[in-house]
């Protein structure tokens, strides 16, 4: 990888004289127009959502490992992307995409959080290297992209940060736990950052999609651990399965998400938590029922620990 700071390109490599003069050619502003920052903006729902923001009108940071994917999905260049090398897991690679941006846009009012992957393989199967591998990505490539742009919108004091979860992220499975480990790190994260950045006038919400065919159970997005354990094969083998030959016939639309996930970002008071999707309004309305149950039943249990 060449240094971050020469890898903001809106023009092919191979056109491209030098990024500084590309990256700091400064864009007039719309009316009503954002500046996007997103991450993982080369496949699924990033580049759905870089896709939908920008027929929108508005300016996109569209940051990937290799930012010429980006390009590739783009050949009319339009004037609001610029498509920067970033690996979420590098913080000097996103200071320089901050940077850019600004030189180019002046300014960011949405930083949306999508770079990750998932993880196939019982709590035990999973090695440690690709548990730590994960956690990685998932979880502080977040925390580096939040610690490069929220000086930015805290100056501002305005914006808003969409930090893409999954339904699993609130209620996990067999196979699949430590991904939703790693998405239940998400959540926590963002609740504690809507209580943290409200008061400076930044919205938080994280997205909780069900499934949805972007391409997330092919081999780019999902690593599978082998099945070791025989044991494990009547609890975790069955989502082993059906993850193998699900792809594709999931039931979500992935570009009436990105539309939905923009149009919250235009209204008054977005929530919190948005779930996407009827499988993922089914699975959480599951699990709080089960909480509810559960916290009925041993209630009594709950309040006999009091002094």
């Amino acid at each position: 990888m060449s240094d971050s700071r020469h890898a903001a390109l809106d023009l092919d490599r191979t056109l491209a004289p030098s990024v500084d003069v590309t990256a700091s050619r400064t864009i007039g502003m719309r009316e009503n127009m954002n500046v996007w920052f997103v991450t993982g903006a080369s496949r699924g729902l990033g580049a759905e959502i870089t896709r939908e923001a920008l027929e929108r009108g508005h300016g996109v940071i569209a940051t990937a490992r290799d930012a010429s994917v980006v390009l590739k999905a783009h050949p009319e260049r339009p004037d609001g992307l610029l498509a920067v090398d970033a690996d979420v897991t590098d913080e000097g690679q996103l200071a320089a995409a901050v940077e850019a941006g600004l030189a180019r846009f002046g300014r960011i009012d949405t930083v949306v959080n999508n770079a990750g992957y998932g993880l196939v393989g019982a709590i035990e199967e999973v090695s440690d290297r690709a548990a730590r591998d994960l956690f990685e990505v998932n979880v502080f490539g977040v925390l580096n992209t939040l610690r490069a742009t929220l000086p930015t919108l805290r100056a501002q004091r305005s914006g808003h940060v969409l930090n893409i979860s999954s339904v699993g992220g609130f209620a996990t499975a067999p196979a699949v736990g430590l991904y939703g480990a790693s998405k239940f790190a998400l959540e926590g994260i963002s609740e504690a950052l809507h209580g943290e950045l409200a008061p400076l006038g930044i919205r938080v919400t994280v997205i909780e999609p069900g499934g949805f065919r972007t391409g997330f159970l092919g081999t780019s997005s999902l690593r599978v651990e082998p099945a070791g354990i025989a044991d494990y094969a009547a609890g975790a083998g069955p989502v082993r399965e059906a993850m193998s030959t699900f792809d594709g016939l999931q039931p979500g639309d992935p570009a009436k998400a990105a539309r939905a996930i923009v149009d919250i970002t235009e209204t008054d008071q977005p929530p919190l938590r948005l779930q996407l999707g009827a499988d993922a309004v089914e699975r959480v309305e599951a699990k709080l029922d089960l909480v509810r149950r559960e916290l009925d039943q041993w209630r009594h249990v709950a309040l006999s620990t009091a002094f």
